[in-house]
């Protein structure tokens, strides 16, 4: 099979991943797809093993895992011009195209078919994330402790109020020892690992860690030395940071994250706002973790001294950008060559396999959380003791929002129409029942 595969030169590697990074719509599965019958099927860079193998690593790695597998494959053409190649296409057309739509959304936003064109587009959110979780769930929960995990991980989030970070890092820090004592609770095969043949590249490891380290911090740097800690451009590059670090699961458990600190901890926009970006997100090509940059876009925008508002944000947009993704680029270059090794690891599927069952945890919270917002316009809170408890002001119930939410799960579970025609249809829907309502 290695005989018939071909090596591209490095332009025609640029070439045909601008055409994949301009056509990387439908999230992971759909990108994921796209790269097999483009790299395997049809060009054969890669064979299908390798290509499972890599997607295999991917998952292991914080961050999106389409983007980073695009990142590899560059990687195992051209080295590291190859994979800086392919991952930054991967990403850069979507990035721009969410810019421009955020900038869009920042100055429109106090407009009435605006807000009614986003209802339709929020409903369909909330039909996408159920979506999500059943389809996660259903891969996921395969055994009763997976289903626990989860279960024990809605908790902490939704009526603890536990940290994300805390959650997910804790369930594979359990993972590891359950896959030691008791893999069976995990369908973990009860056969060693195969021994990895690969040499051991500390050295090379190391360096290129300290390199991806300078350049992840260098526009942290800038901004400390121009603005200082106070700014919210310093919050932002911080907190957009520490998330790209334990953003294990997918775009949907990064929503929860941020529905937990850039809502509620910083106030940096809404519920209804992130639900929101998330839809711009999903139409749009490449990874749906560039929701972050409208999140960073709106929060400079809104507290832009001593830029204009536009500059800000954009600043905002590009800095939440590059501390995203700088690190997926440092996760493949440093581990790349040690994948043969991680992918025979069973310390590390183990906690792999219970970090992802607590990730539907995650998204069930993140859907239970969107469900409120999205239908009601006043929700209350209560702390008793550890425990938080919400609920609907009932008053404040929007049919509306009820709607379009029913119209949504209609198209995707019933006539399983694809994300972009339910946006598509939801947001017109949206639209005429706010003419209507005028």
């Amino acid at each position: 099979m290695a005989s018939q595969l071909t090596v591209p030169d490095f332009s025609e590697l640029v070439r045909v991943f601008t055409r994949i990074g301009c056509l990387s719509f439908g999230g992971p599965a759909g990108q994921i797809a796209l790269m097999h019958r483009e790299l395997v099927e049809e060009r054969k860079w890669i064979d299908e093993e390798q290509y499972l193998h890599a997607l295999n690593f991917c998952h292991l790695l914080p961050g999106p895992e389409a983007q980073q597998l695009a990142t590899w494959i560059g990687w195992r053409m051209h080295g590291i011009r190859g994979g800086l190649a392919a991952g930054l296409l991967f990403v850069v057309p979507g990035a721009l195209i969410i810019l421009a739509l955020s900038i869009l959304y920042a100055y429109a936003a106090n407009l009435d078919w605006f807000a009614a064109l986003f209802l339709g587009m929020k409903a369909a959110v909330l039909a996408i994330v159920v979506q999500a979780l059943i389809r996660i769930g259903g891969r996921a929960l395969n055994t009763r402790f997976k289903q626990v995990m989860a279960v024990l991980a809605f908790v902490a989030l939704f009526f603890l109020n536990l940290p994300f970070p805390l959650v997910v890092l804790g369930a594979g820090a359990v993972g590891i020892a359950v896959a030691h004592y008791r893999p069976d609770w995990l369908a973990l095969k009860a056969g060693g690992a195969v021994a990895a043949t690969t040499p051991r590249p500390w050295g090379k490891t190391a360096t290129t860690i300290a390199v991806w380290l300078a350049i992840w911090a260098a526009p942290m740097a800038v901004v400390l030395l121009t603005v200082g800690q106070d700014h919210v451009l310093w919050q932002i590059g911080s907190f957009f940071s520490q998330l790209a670090i334990v953003t294990f699961g997918g775009a949907y458990a990064v929503l929860a994250y941020m529905a937990q600190e850039a809502v509620q901890g910083f106030g940096w926009l809404s519920a209804g706002e992130m639900a929101d970006g998330l839809g711009l997100a999903e139409t749009t090509p490449g990874p749906l973790i560039m929701v972050t940059q409208f999140a960073g876009y709106l929060a400079a925008f809104r507290a832009p001294e001593p830029f204009t508002p536009l500059i800000a944000g954009i600043l905002g947009a590009g800095l939440t950008t590059w501390v995203t993704f700088a690190p997926c680029f440092l996760w493949i270059f440093a581990f790349a060559p040690w994948i043969e090794r991680l992918e025979n690891a069973r310390w590390l599927k183990g906690g792999l396999a219970t970090l992802t069952a607590a990730v539907v945890g995650v998204i069930a919270n993140l859907t239970v959380w969107f469900a409120l917002h999205v239908l009601f316009s006043k929700i209350g809170e209560l702390q008793i003791g550890p425990v938080r408890l919400y609920w609907p002001d009932i008053a404040s119930f929007n049919g509306q929002a009820a709607l379009l939410s029913l119209l949504a799960a209609l198209l995707i579970f019933r006539l399983k129409w694809n994300v972009i025609q339910t946006l598509a249809i939801t947001s017109l829907a949206g639209l005429a029942l706010g003419w209507a309502a005028s």
